[in-house]
């Protein structure tokens, strides 16, 4: 897990569970589900899903295994293994466009439509509606990272989790 290696010990120690895709005996890719609340560094701000709901992030593919559908896989096993346990709501974010891609394939609908750009020490991060959102799955996503639409400005925070 590169420079998050050292993380792994304390995160499934606070509950975090990581699922992996193997192909041709291999890890192709993985990523991390948490019922708590985990921060988002690439948009500097906390997400605590609610009862009933969880957060898929620090999803990963290896470089040789790319463009192969393993994103796509990791995602819906992972979504669906959350639905076997009860949960009623995954959330996920990415602000890596191809990655994307994978989403609406594996069962997400967009809520929230964030743009954070960090200078110097600053945060810019602008949350607005997805184009198209269910209202109610709005709500429910500023919510859960308890923002309302418009303009931030904060002191930016490098945080390891």
């Amino acid at each position: 897990m590169g420079p998050d290696g050292d993380l792994v010990a304390s995160r499934l120690a606070r509950g975090c569970r990581c699922f992996g895709v193997w192909r041709e005996g291999q890890l192709a890719g993985y990523g991390w589900l948490s019922a708590e609340a985990e921060w988002i560094g690439e948009l500097q701000l906390e997400i605590k899903p609610g009862a009933g709901e969880a957060y898929i992030w620090n999803c990963f593919t290896l470089a040789q295994h790319r463009r192969r559908g393993v994103l796509r896989a990791l995602l819906a096993g992972i979504r669906a293994q959350a639905q076997s346990e009860g949960m009623k709501r995954v959330w996920i974010g990415s602000v890596a466009i191809p990655a994307e891609r994978a989403f609406g394939p594996s069962g997400f609908n967009p809520a929230l439509a964030m743009t954070s750009n960090t200078i110097a020490w600053l945060n810019w991060l602008r949350v607005r509606p997805a184009d198209g959102a269910d209202p109610a799955l709005v709500a429910a996503a500023h919510r859960a990272v308890a923002t309302n639409p418009g303009w931030y400005l904060r002191r930016s925070k490098k945080r390891r989790h």
